[in-house]
């Protein structure tokens, strides 16, 4: 991967052209959270078939970006990104006209799977276009705009579908991706001028395993997966499918004060974004700190949201605890600078493939795990006591996420010590503190 000592003009017009590409992939992601009454009617569906939409996307999403990492490191980002607009594109064509469950689930899936080339390829663009010690700054702005297609796919797309209607709504969206993909491929570079693109590997079906497993084998790999699987899915899960149901069964608000509410998430993403990559950026031995304050700071949150006296939490509570929770959303992108950092070019895509895989793994066990508690509770309490049970399997599966953290933080430590010993360079260098003489678990 080419080294570039600063960005330039250029490296800033091919990254908006990229990340345009990301904005649209968060827009078509969120878009059934403002159609899915729409979507109820024109395929005749029950909640629960509802919910398949979203677990079937991020499952999709999930299972896509090993394949993706490998893909990246074949062919390089420009052709993915390419790919990626034009499966999202006829994802919500085939949406716009599917007029039967089982076309409907094929739209969303096609679409999860343009979704998941997305960050992956932008942030292999940014990673050659841009000097390392802006790196963390410019994912982080990244993220940011990702947030803008997320109140996109909300107060617009909102219009069109009571305007013009469904079908023509969701033909513009995917009209309007699958053309931009002439664009990416025009546009876009893989390595600035100047510069030679690492030659890519030549991967038969029997080296991609041994390939991920040497990924996987990297402690800053394994780090990175477990930050990721920690961080971002408490604000994911509450923001795709649960916070919903949960501000309006459980806290008694009406549609509009809910979605006000949620609202906070994707803002409260934006402005931090831009505040924890610069921060990431300029003090890089700060990330795994910060990774660690958020999740003892979500864990109180939960803490208050689950165990406050009496049925209903006051609504300035819940927005301080929100905004709280979706700081996890930019603090989780400290596990790709962990993959860009600690893994070799040729293999650092499939490396940031690994650590998506964790969040997106938590996002979807966390869904289920809620959906499934609440569907064994239902008529037997009331909302607000079932909503508090079965959101504690969030505080479990982050609990879970925050251990191993935890685990493969100090081993990811105690490797950059060992790199040190024997003169090797590091890419961040780190203060031994007393328990990092501790025995790793």
């Amino acid at each position: 991967m080419p080294s570039v000592d600063r960005a330039t003009r250029t490296s800033w017009l091919i990254w908006t052209t990229a990340v345009f590409v990301y904005f649209a992939a968060v827009f078509h992601r969120t878009t059934l959270g403002v159609a899915g009454l729409e979507a109820s009617e024109r395929f005749g569906l029950g909640p629960a078939q509802l919910g398949v939409f979203t677990v079937l996307q991020v499952g999709v999403y999930a299972f896509m970006q090993i394949p993706t990492g490998l893909l990246v490191d074949r062919f390089g980002p420009r052709k993915i990104l390419t790919l990626a607009a034009l499966l999202m594109g006829t994802g919500q064509l085939l949406f716009a006209v599917a007029d039967s469950y089982a076309l409907g689930l094929t739209a969303r899936a096609v679409l999860g799977m343009g979704d998941a080339m997305t960050f992956i390829s932008v942030i292999r663009i940014v990673a050659a276009h841009f000097p390392p010690r802006q790196y963390s700054l410019v994912v982080a702005i990244t993220a940011a705009l990702g947030g803008v297609g997320n109140l996109v796919a909300t107060v617009p797309l909102t219009l069109m579908l009571g305007s013009i209607g469904w079908t023509w709504a969701f033909l513009i969206a995917g009209g309007v991706t699958a053309t931009y993909s002439i664009v990416a491929f025009l546009r876009l570079r893989d390595v600035p001028d100047g510069f030679t693109a690492p030659k890519p590997e030549a991967v038969a079906l029997g080296q991609i395993w041994p390939k991920v497993r040497q990924a996987w084998g990297v402690p800053g790999t394994r780090l990175g997966f477990w930050a990721h699987f920690s961080t971002m899915s408490t604000p994911a899960v509450i923001g795709l499918l649960w916070g919903y149901p949960y501000l309006v069964q459980a806290q008694g608000m009406s549609a509009k004060a809910a979605s006000s509410t949620l609202g906070l998430l994707v803002i409260g993403a934006i402005v931090s974004s831009p505040i924890v990559g610069a921060l990431f950026s300029r003090n890089p031995e700060w990330r795994m700190p910060m990774a660690g304050g958020f999740l003892a700071f979500a864990l109180a949150g939960w803490a208050v949201l689950l165990l406050w006296p009496g049925d209903h939490v006051p609504v300035p509570v819940i927005a301080v605890v929100f905004l709280i929770l979706t700081v996890g959303g930019p603090i989780s992108g400290v596990a790709f600078a962990l993959a860009r950092d600690y893994n070799p070019s040729h293999r650092q895509s499939t490396a940031s493939g690994l650590v998506n895989v964790g969040g997106f793994l938590a996002v979807t066990v966390a869904a289920l795990g809620v959906g499934v508690l609440l569907d064994l509770l239902d008529n037997l309490m009331s909302p607000q006591a079932a909503f508090r049970i079965a959101l504690s399997f969030c505080v479990v599966v982050l609990a879970f996420g925050g251990w191993r953290m935890l685990v493969w933080w100090r081993r990811a430590r105690a490797a950059v010590f060992a790199a040190e010993e024997r003169g090797e360079t590091v890419p961040v260098q780190l203060r031994r503190r007393r328990w990092d003489a501790l025995r790793v678990a």
